[in-house]
């Protein structure tokens, strides 16, 4: 998936840095309503991983029931939260 066009599709034309605080507030509801309902696994883990760039996502552990899938989830968010401090 990518990324400009899941900002744009959520966001709107700006993307979320052009959006104004009702706009970002549907958007993310419409994020959180499509990884609910999404089956394929490679794209409710895209749409995880822009909730959890939010930080909006739901645990890992209760988001997905593949343990595989939940660890590479757990992974994402520590390789995230390393790289966010390395830029502080």
């Amino acid at each position: 998936m990518d990324l400009d066009a899941l900002l744009h599709h959520y966001f709107g034309p700006g993307g979320i840095e052009r959006a104004d605080p009702a706009t970002i507030e549907t958007g993310i509801e419409r994020l959180r309503t499509d990884f609910a309902v999404e089956r394929d696994t490679g794209r409710r883990f895209a749409l995880w991983a822009l909730l959890h760039a939010l930080g909006q996502a739901p645990d890992p552990d209760a988001a997905f029931d593949d343990p595989e899938v939940a660890r590479a989830a757990r992974d994402y968010a520590w390789a995230a939260s390393n790289a966010a401090d390395k830029l502080e």
